[in-house]
């Protein structure tokens, strides 16, 4: 039987943050590498561990107090679907009461993990809106079916708040200095809602008849599958434009981007609208692939 730490990492599926987090030290590096010379000690700049520590910090506790919220509001759908008839809730393997508390502790946990970026104010000043826009995302399914792009945009923050934690002021000063992470960020949303989108497909019927919105459940799984391949390849015509805003880029980053095109494309071919068998095989192993990819690609062109 799992402990009920064990179960609490199950819930908000832990593991899955590497689908967010590259995208996040992807903007660290960059950002770095932009600081002026005589901030930098060797290969990285002085004090660079707390503003690391930060960025993982925020960005694990952020997605922790979004699933679990999610969890939990969506319970009583969960119950009802088959397909998440056991998940930890609806199955009694753990309580209302403590995933609230995991909520509530995760949530403490982001806010004051900002603290670690000070003097830099922005991410204390940003922290609770940006935690409204993830929570909110749980309740989108039941009235919008762009629900998708919703959940695309709140991972696709994590570059761009990452990018504000270490440039600080020098985004305010010249908002243009955002640029990479802002292209890096739209990315990550589409990415992000073509992969849901395909995800969707499984319980499309059955949020239809209960009256969720989702693009499968709208358009049907047929269309679905079309539009979450139009989000993927104007996901890769925004991974393309990133050299233009990010000149380190080179060689490299090419063939990451080849190599994340050819993912894509396998990830696509697994799921077709009469058999939905493979959506698990397309949904973790080809996305959770992508992040580390285009992580390795930069930083060895950046920083090499």
């Amino acid at each position: 039987m799992a402990t009920p730490v064990q179960s609490m990492l199950s819930l908000v599926r832990f593991s899955h943050t590497v689908f967010a987090m590259p995208f996040a030290i992807i903007a660290v590096l960059v950002a770095w590498s932009r600081a002026e010379p005589s901030s930098r000690g060797g290969p990285l700049p002085d004090g660079w561990l707390l503003p690391l520590a930060g960025v993982v910090v925020c960005m694990v506790s952020a997605r922790t107090a979004a699933m679990a919220f999610n969890r939990l509001v969506d319970r009583d759908i969960d119950a009802a679907n088959p397909r998440t008839a056991t998940r930890h809730l609806p199955s009694g393997e753990l309580s209302v009461g403590q995933v609230v508390a995991l909520v509530a502790v995760s949530s403490l946990v982001f806010v004051a993990g900002t603290l670690l970026f000070l003097p830099n104010w922005l991410p204390v000043v940003l922290a609770l809106p940006v935690l409204a826009w993830l929570l909110g995302y749980s309740y989108a399914k039941r009235f919008t079916m762009l629900a998708h792009v919703w959940l695309g945009a709140a991972l696709g923050m994590a570059p761009v708040a990452a990018w504000i934690a270490i440039r600080g002021e020098a985004v305010l000063a010249d908002p243009t200095d955002l640029s990479p992470a802002l292209l890096l960020g739209l990315a990550v949303m589409l990415w992000v809602a073509g992969f849901d989108t395909i995800y969707a497909c499984q319980d499309a019927a059955f949020d239809s008849q209960v009256g969720l919105h989702s693009i499968p459940a709208t358009l049907g799984v047929t269309r679905a599958l079309r539009v979450a391949a139009v989000m993927h390849g104007v996901t890769l015509l925004l991974l393309a434009a990133l050299p233009w805003t990010i000149p380190a880029l080179g060689g490299t980053y090419w063939i990451g981007l080849g190599v994340i095109a050819v993912l894509l494309l396998w990830e696509h071919s697994l799921v077709r609208p009469d058999d939905l068998s493979k959506v698990n095989a397309a949904f973790f192993t080809a996305n959770a692939i992508i992040g580390a990819v285009l992580l390795v690609a930069v930083g060895a062109d950046v920083w090499s």
